[in-house]
């Protein structure tokens, strides 16, 4: 079997024309989905790069292999030590080297977070480009169309292409986001809404879009209206457009060599991408429904049939021991996904009853979600402004605008009881290390932008009195404001 991973970082189902959006975003995917299945309801287990991609490689959990955050404390990848691999929580990529397949990855993903173990067992591993996730699709292209000109019609490999163009910053072709300047933007955010985010003072807020003063002209410098919003999503969609341009060129390479038909496609993302929802615009900043909702398509030639869709729940560590299952191998015990092979065959397939995910970066969250609730604990809410707990009506409240934690005390009581037992589940086995969320919520979710950095940051633009209750809000008033001469 060829198989062929489209990794497509920060992409939302809901901005994809296969996934119902209004927008032809992209062609060149609707055409893949056609063919084969798509899934409506997949999540990343964690978010957002690091850990999602540490589920990819390892097939674990983020409270399992440890790799919770960017860098720091909460981010050690968790291994069996010795000088042998495991055969209990191997790589993938070795496992599917045990079945006698060729593994090839083109990424800069291990050298943009210094995620040194991504490079653990491909054969072949191509990095081409030392710009660390920020090379557009026509410079991954360039690398890998060679390849597939080359070794394409080899059978039995497993080759992982990464596009990063949805992510910021925008800096393809800018007449991929021109396109759209006439095409009507989504009903959230209102104008009210983003009205009531000017109030916020928190990073990738409607007024503190950027760390920085530099951005391209695909993005605005702030989302003051819905013309703003406008130029933001017309930027976001032309990157998902430039990507799928892309991926039109590997089909097209596909077809020339005659086997296009022959090809297994798996399409999904490490994450998704925040666009006003909790007042967080173009970051991956927490654990909602946002940031962990993923697309995924798996077109499998004499498995999947022609425009499959698929309603239950999945995690992106199931898609994992799927493709482990698809090529004859048996998922390891000791990997958290559990394969739904059965779905892609068209049998009786329910999906998992509720998920469990969590974000560690920005801020420290977890949360439980059913085909109704989306429960969030927060346990350090960072830079940012959550509440201790949070319920989410999901089928009348989709962007998570109603905080109903007080109106619903038993959902509350039932959720909080699903995420004690996952972690009892996680934390209780024999051997167990420290939850490297514990890690985060003690030293701090201060990655790009400290208490100290941020504070400046208010007081070079005005807000005084958000600098303030920055400051009081991590006891630090007194050291801040002699720093600053408040």
């Amino acid at each position: 079997m060829r198989m062929i991973y489209l990794d497509i970082d920060s992409l939302r189902p809901d901005h994809m024309s296969c996934y119902g959006y209004d927008r032809n975003t992209t062609p060149n995917i609707d055409h893949i989905a056609a063919g084969g299945a798509r899934f409506n309801r997949c999540y990343c287990a964690s978010s957002p790069c690091v850990p999602s991609r540490a589920s990819f490689m390892s097939g674990r959990f983020g409270i399992n292999h440890g790799a919770l955050t960017h860098w720091g404390p909460g981010c050690d990848f968790d291994y069996p030590e010795g000088d042998g691999h495991s055969t209990s929580v191997p790589f993938f990529t070795r496992h599917l080297r045990n079945a006698g397949y060729k593994t090839v990855t083109f990424s800069s993903f291990g050298d943009r977070h210094h995620a040194w173990w991504y490079f653990a067992g491909w054969n072949e591993l191509h990095t081409h480009s030392l710009k660390e996730g920020n090379e557009d699709a026509d410079e991954v292209n360039a690398a890998v169309i060679p390849w597939l000109q080359a070794h394409g019609k080899e059978d039995n490999y497993f080759l992982h292409i990464q596009y990063w163009d949805p992510h910021t910053l925008y800096t393809y072709p800018k007449e991929y986001a021109d396109q759209w300047n006439n095409f009507p933007v989504k009903e959230f955010p209102n104008e009210q809404t983003i009205q009531d985010h000017q109030k916020d003072s928190f990073p990738r807020s409607a007024t503190f879009l950027h760390w920085a003063d530099r951005f391209p002209e695909t993005m605005p410098r702030q989302i003051r209206n819905r013309q703003d919003l406008a130029h933001l999503i017309n930027g976001y969609d032309g990157g998902i457009s430039y990507m799928d341009k892309h991926v039109g060129e590997i089909l097209d390479t596909l077809r020339e060599l005659g086997i296009e038909e022959e090809v297994c496609f798996i399409i999904s993302a490490d994450h998704a991408e925040s666009m006003g929802e909790h007042g967080v615009y173009m970051e991956h900043a927490n654990a909602s429904e946002s940031v962990h909702h993923i697309p995924l398509i798996m077109k499998v030639p004499g498995v999947t049939k022609p425009g499959q869709v698929v309603d239950g729940f999945v995690y992106n560590v199931d898609v994992i021991a799927t493709i482990t299952d698809m090529v004859g191998l048996p998922v390891p015990t000791g990997w958290d996904g559990k394969s739904f092979l059965n779905a892609l065959q068209g049998g009786h397939w329910e999906g998992r009853d509720y998920l469990v995910m969590d974000h560690a970066l920005y801020v420290c969250q977890r949360a439980v979600r059913d085909s109704k609730w989306y429960f969030i604990r927060t346990y350090h809410p960072g830079l940012f402004e959550f509440e201790e707990i949070a319920l989410y009506d999901m089928e009348q409240d989709p962007n998570q605008t109603i905080n109903l934690a007080k109106a619903y005390p038993e959902i509350v009581k039932e959720m909080d009881h699903r995420l004690a037992n996952w972690m009892q589940e996680h934390m209780g086995k024999p051997g167990s290390k420290v939850d490297p969320m514990q890690k985060v919520i003690e030293t701090g979710p201060w990655k790009y932008m400290t208490v100290e950095d941020w504070h400046r940051r208010l007081l070079q633009d005005g807000w005084q009195e958000a600098a303030g209750m920055l400051a009081a809000k991590y006891g630090k008033s007194s050291d801040i404001n002699s720093l600053y001469g408040v």
